[in-house]
């Protein structure tokens, strides 16, 4: 399965690359494969959300960190698709690729956090979470292609450094509610980053805005 996956990833981007280079492929197929990409780690984030709550402690629910606390909450960011509608293609894509640029290093926390998760699911997390991060370096590397096709502008990322380490916590409800509290960040900022990417893929084919 691991081999399947990373030899589709490969496939991807070597499909990205051969279609930028061809200037008769329009913007819009790169934007399709972008929000397949895109819908698939908005729906591993999803999945795996639904696995810890099937175990997770119900002081986590009371303590929890708020949404404000995640690392990327200082992005300002469209609230829904109204407002996405009102930001220029370049911004928005550049919206995107910072936010999968401030995931890069937390991902591997979840990673390496899930290698030894106390869960029963422990095992399909990790794996999950793997993939995750597969789909997750793709699809940046095919923004990285389209937005050079799209001026300086998209080009631009807003770094959000993620400070809080490595250590998710030293016992089991802490690994268990912190673990939870990443991934639900996570889950949010894939929700934007599809939700973006299918408005640019509709704005992009000239569709009109009701049926985005």
């Amino acid at each position: 399965m691991a081999h399947r996956r990373t030899t589709g990833s490969k496939l991807l981007m070597t499909a990205l690359y051969m279609v930028a280079s061809c200037s008769a492929v329009p913007v819009t197929d790169l934007l399709d494969r972008a929000s397949q990409r895109s819908d698939t780690l908005h729906s591993l984030s999803t999945t795996i959300t639904k696995e810890l709550d099937s175990h997770f402690p119900p002081i986590g629910r009371v303590i929890t960190p708020r949404p404000s606390m995640c690392h990327t909450s200082s992005l300002q960011t469209p609230n829904d698709k109204a407002q996405a509608l009102q930001i220029s293609e370049a911004d928005l894509l550049s919206l995107v690729r910072s936010l999968l640029q401030a995931w890069i290093d937390p991902l591997v926390v979840l990673s390496t956090s899930a290698n030894t998760l106390p869960h029963p699911a422990q095992s399909s997390i990790f794996n999950k979470i793997q993939e995750m991060q597969e789909h997750s370096k793709s699809l940046g590397d095919g923004l990285d292609i389209l937005s050079s096709k799209m001026g300086p502008a998209a080009q631009t990322i807003s770094f959000l450094p993620y400070r809080r380490g490595n250590d998710i916590g030293q016992d089991r409800i802490s690994k268990l509610i912190n673990f939870h509290f990443l991934l639900s960040c996570f889950r949010r900022d894939s929700h934007k980053i599809d939700s973006f990417l299918k408005v640019l893929r509709c704005r992009a084919a000239k569709m009109h805005p009701q049926m985005c």
